[in-house]
């Protein structure tokens, strides 16, 4: 399942997330997508290659300008993959993805550090 591999690991990041929200009111030239954010181009134009390979949005010139589009296909592909183990009705990514980082982060301060209970 590599397309569904790209399109996870492209909606692990929060960045990207809020992109494809951007992108969910109309097409955007990137630097439009751009502006909100607080980091260069060239590591706004990363996160869009990212999300381009991933299948989520499509990039086409327009004279000089690039512009960026939402495909929403790629998320519909992993939404069934998701509703196919049918505790992700509806599918909330928000959700799933604190879920991931439960299981895949490690405990950085006191209060995530589970200590075990004394034996009986």
């Amino acid at each position: 399942m590599p397309a569904l591999d790209s399109i996870f690991h492209a909606l692990a990041d929060p960045t990207r997330r809020r992109i494809l929200t951007m992108l969910l009111e109309d097409d955007m030239a990137v630097t439009d997508v751009a502006d909100p954010f607080e980091m260069s181009l060239a590591a706004i134009s990363k996160h869009l290659g990212v999300l381009t390979r991933a299948g989520l949005i499509s990039q086409e010139r327009r004279g000089r300008l690039t512009w960026c589009k939402l495909e929403p296909q790629a998320l519909k592909d992993a939404s069934v993959w998701m509703q196919g183990f049918g505790q992700f009705e509806p599918v909330d990514l928000d959700a799933f993805e604190d879920f991931l980082k439960r299981e895949f982060s490690e405990p950085d301060s006191e209060e995530d550090v589970t200590t075990p209970s004394p034996l009986p």
